[in-house]
């Protein structure tokens, strides 16, 4: 959306004052399978969530004026934030600059919320395999979005542990393939935006969420240049 969340603060206003519709392209919030996976959180299929954690891993691009944390997570974020609906209260984030100087290729960052829940993104351009998968760890199942597979996108597992006798059990019972739509993304997120520019009303994805992406990826990126310290939202500024 912009290069940092006070930009995005002044495009929102800006947008307000002259009466514009302000849409962030989180093109993901627009996957079918996300849609579908909120669904089912929302609807307590899953249980409880204990952590999510995502891969965005390729060989390439290398980019040389922004670090893999930019140029990777920014949908992750936007994706988690908009699938946990709970307080940031912190992010860590470690990175490893191999190719040009000061400039991560491989960035682990972490979020943490109020709750105690924790969700980790591992972006990164020097990957010998192609990854592109959210993963959520619930307490009753588990479900993995994987962009990268052409049908079955979207799979619930029902694996979960269970205690008897002060003995942890692991329970493995047969993977739930999820059907999707197969509509376009792009289009999903195409045409909202042309019915709130007739309508005049906010987009699923508007300013905010844009503002608040900025502000963690801040928030990362300090955490970054202090190996891995943590830092707090309302620091970033």
């Amino acid at each position: 959306m912009a290069l940092n969340f006070q930009q995005g603060i002044c495009m929102r206003e800006t947008a307000r004052s002259n009466k514009r519709v302000l849409m962030v392209g989180h093109l993901l919030e627009y996957h079918s399978a996300i849609r579908e996976l909120r669904e089912i959180m929302e609807q307590g299929v899953l249980g409880e969530v204990n952590y999510i954690y995502s891969n965005r891993l390729n060989f390439g691009k290398i980019r040389t004026e922004e670090n893999a944390l930019w140029s990777f997570t920014p949908h992750d974020i936007a994706i988690i934030l908009r699938l946990i609906e709970e307080c940031l209260l912190e992010v860590t984030c470690f990175g490893g600059s191999y190719i040009t100087s000061n400039l991560a290729d491989v960035t682990v960052s972490g979020r943490h919320f109020w709750t105690g829940l924790h969700a980790q993104i591992f972006g990164s351009w020097l990957n010998l395999f192609k990854e592109q998968n959210l993963v959520v760890v619930d307490d009753e199942k588990m479900a993995v979005f994987n962009d990268l597979e052409e049908k079955d996108k979207l799979i619930l597992y029902d694996q979960r542990v269970s205690v008897a006798c002060r003995r942890p059990i692991l329970e493995r019972g047969a993977p739930e393939i999820v059907k999707l739509s197969g509509e376009e993304p792009l289009r999903n997120e195409c045409s909202p935006f042309l019915e709130c520019v007739r309508e005049r009303r906010d987009p699923l994805t508007d300013a905010d969420c844009g503002i608040q992406v900025l502000k963690v990826l801040q928030a990362c990126h300090v955490s970054l240049q202090l190996n891995g310290r943590p830092t707090l939202l309302h620091d970033v500024n």
